[in-house]
């Protein structure tokens, strides 16, 4: 049977079969979809969603265009596959961070809760660098095309961030600031830190951003306990409230 783009659908999807475990079939399948991904990660990051056609990606892998179509529907199915692994790591990091703050009733088990989270995150981002870097360049263009299962990823962090900032308050842990400010605000800062470490801007040592940042921002935001005595310290030292 023929498709409207003049594919052949059975043979489509018989391509698309994982094939016997360890199999020709199944090798050939994970090195043509890593050579496509990666030569679409390459482009993606380098000029832009928009800017790249599926003729540029099938150049830069070396492959014929009707190869394309055998692993992937469109190019927001190939983005999509792309962003999988990060998508996890971040969802599972909020989900986790949630779950923490519904049972937390001091501000030291806060620190600990949202101190987890930037630590799932920082390995999403030694993980898949320039998959992240395609997130935070992508995230703010409009839901169209390609760009749309980034966009949703994008609201998905922020509903979870706003979740949780919701829950934080629900335990009197922060200001009365409303969650929707509040949490966005975070993600916006947490993002913006990112995309510096990924453009190589001079910030001083990454590994040293999520427990800076998460002083900073729960310093922030967090109920003030009044008097020096009731301040964190931001060197780490000292007693903790």
């Amino acid at each position: 049977m023929v498709s409207g783009d003049g594919t052949r659908r059975g043979s489509v999807e018989a391509d698309k079969r994982p094939g016997r475990p360890g199999g020709r079939r199944e090798t050939a399948r994970r090195e043509r979809t890593k050579e496509l991904e990666d030569a679409a990660l390459r482009l993606f990051v380098e000029r832009g969603l928009d800017a790249v056609t599926i003729d540029d990606i099938t150049q830069a892998a070396g492959v014929a265009k009707g190869t394309f179509y055998r692993y992937f529907d469109d190019k927001a199915a190939l983005v999509d596959a792309l962003l999988e692994p990060v998508r996890g790591e971040l969802l599972s990091g909020l989900e986790a961070c949630g779950r923490a703050l519904a049972q937390a009733r001091g501000v030291e088990a806060m620190f600990e809760a949202y101190r987890a989270m930037a630590a799932v995150i920082a390995s999403a981002l030694l993980q898949y660098p320039s998959v992240v870097r395609l997130y935070l360049q992508e995230s703010r263009g409009p839901a169209v095309g390609a760009r749309r299962k980034v966009a949703e990823l994008s609201r998905e962090v922020s509903r979870h961030a706003v979740d949780i900032t919701r829950g934080a308050h629900t335990h009197g842990l922060l200001r009365p600031i409303r969650p929707a400010v509040s949490g966005l605000a975070v993600v916006g800062a947490v993002e913006r830190l990112l995309l510096a470490v990924l453009s190589e801007e001079d910030i001083g040592n990454p590994l040293e951003l999520p427990d800076a940042l998460t002083t900073l921002v729960l310093d922030g935001l967090r109920v003030p306990s009044g008097g020096k005595e009731g301040r964190r310290k931001l060197d780490g030292g000292g007693k903790r409230p």
